[in-house]
């Protein structure tokens, strides 16, 4: 089964994504997590890649969807794959579309993770991450045992200068401006299926689960 998971900055979509690799048994296909493996592999790929990202460019789609194919030919991933933060653009959704039929292959869902601004701006000014693994938690939401450090490392969390809120609300207008627009382009294909991100983590799962099923 192949998901696409789309939804505003702090919507929750990598914590489903790791819930839903679980459930499925398929691997969470995240362009960032793959950029930087290509890269530090010394793939051909992430040797392209690292050259616009070491000069601070954005990566150009045709390598990221280079890099996404080679990612989906490994052995793990032939059944299937879930896709965390791609496509970002319509431009990219096409050039996914066009990859994965390449691939004899086809998205099944696109789900889309509803959470109104107020609260996404609310989530994203108080969640931290941790230096050390990257483990993420919330001051109210989902607090760390002990203050400042992670439950799963002891390393220490920081707020990430992009979880402010001036800047979550410029990221938030980027999102609506590139992103939304990939809410329709997906549900004239008939693919797209809304779910409420608000409740708990484990409330949010078992809808996305029901519309999987």
């Amino acid at each position: 089964m192949n998901v696409i998971l789309l939804g505003g900055p702090g919507a929750g979509k990598g914590t489903q994504a790791k819930k839903l690799v679980a459930r499925l048994g398929v691997p969470q296909i995240s362009t960032g997590d793959m950029l930087r493996a290509a890269v530090s592999g010394g793939t051909d790929w992430g040797r392209k890649a690292k050259e616009f990202m070491d000069a601070g460019k954005l990566v150009p789609d045709e390598l990221v969807i280079a890099i996404i194919k080679e990612r989906m030919t490994q052995p793990d991933a032939t059944g299937g794959s879930i896709f965390d933060g791609f496509p970002r653009t319509v431009p990219q959704a096409e050039a996914l579309g066009r990859l994965m039929a390449d691939l004899g292959r086809s998205i099944d869902h696109v789900i889309s993770i509803e959470v109104d601004e107020a609260e996404l701006v609310g989530r994203l000014g108080g969640r931290r991450t941790c230096k050390s693994c990257g483990q993420m938690f919330h001051v109210v939401q989902a607090p760390p045992r002990k203050a400042d450090v992670c439950d799963a490392c002891g390393g220490a969390l920081y707020q990430r200068d992009d979880d402010n809120e001036a800047t979550i609300r410029s990221r938030l207008a980027t999102y609506d401006k590139a992103t939304r627009p990939l809410v329709e382009f997906y549900r004239q294909k008939g693919l797209l299926r809304r779910v409420l991100g608000v409740g708990s983590i484990d409330d949010i799962f078992e809808r996305i689960c029901a519309i999987l099923s």
